[in-house]
């Protein structure tokens, strides 16, 4: 596991327990940014994966 995986993994748990908070409260802007910070997480992660594959492959 590399730190683009870790990190983009981190990020989508961080978004998701921001976007649960915003929803519970009902503030739609920090459901909003735990929706964005999760997408962008699991873009990092992603391509963290992506990087292992590749490493893996060859």
């Amino acid at each position: 596991m590399n730190k683009d995986q870790v990190k983009g993994r981190v990020e989508e748990a961080k978004g998701k327990v921001k976007q649960v908070a915003g929803k519970a409260v009902g503030n739609r802007e920090l459901e909003r940014k735990g929706r964005l910070q999760k997408a962008g997480g699991k873009i990092q992660a992603g391509y963290g994966d992506t990087k292992e594959e590749i490493k893996d492959s060859i």
